[in-house]
């Protein structure tokens, strides 16, 4: 999470959107960079509403901030992470998907109770609107970084640019037509919001 205090603008890091490559381009001109912990840095929406909105607000009379938050395309989000979880430091770990498909991911993925490979949050979840009014102000597809850079470019008034940061292993992936339309019915709202997103 990085906050800029003056520009009024609070960005979201929502996991492989890019959001490291963020951080390193414009951590050091933030006012707040929250790095670690995970739970943190990659704070969701409810929980910026619920600890940083009021500290906000509260102690420090400011109740103007704007939210920003990248959304990637669901399968590519997901690909991201099974391809993040082939990496050697997390072989022999419940959470690797070493010897297991995509496919599969996938599957597991669409159930309720996942088991911990494919346990790996929700982009919709991050990004719900809370019941007090609070939102994701300016939400960006990360496939556009075009439109990103141009907004982030604008509202902070200086140059930005990205390195590669954080970048899973290059691996091939082919889901099954068949897996990709279940994925479609049972997780819908991330599909739906993403659909939602201007550009």
């Amino acid at each position: 999470m990085l906050v800029f205090w003056k520009q009024k603008l609070v960005i979201l890091a929502v996991p492989k959107t890019g959001t490291t490559a963020l951080a390193a381009a414009l951590g050091q001109d933030a006012d707040i960079a929250v790095n670690d912990p995970p739970e943190l840095k990659h704070a969701p929406l409810f929980r910026y509403n619920r600890f940083f909105r009021p500290m906000f607000e509260k102690a420090c009379k400011e109740d103007g901030m704007e939210t920003l938050a990248i959304m990637r395309e669901p399968v590519d989000w997901l690909g991201s992470w099974y391809r993040y979880r082939q990496r050697d430091f997390v072989k022999g770990k419940p959470t690797s998907t070493e010897n297991i498909s995509f496919d599969d991911f996938l599957l597991e993925y669409c159930k309720e109770d996942r088991k911990p490979f494919a346990n790996v949050g929700s982009q919709a979840k991050f990004l719900e609107p809370r019941p007090n009014g609070t939102k994701v102000n300016h939400l960006f597809k990360y496939e556009d970084q075009d439109a990103l850079l141009d907004f982030l470019q604008n509202r902070l008034d200086r140059k930005i640019e990205l390195g590669r940061h954080n970048v899973s292993p290059e691996i091939a992936l082919s889901p099954s037509s068949e897996v990709i339309a279940h994925l479609h019915e049972a997780r819908s709202e991330e599909f739906d919001l993403y659909k939602s997103i201007p550009g």
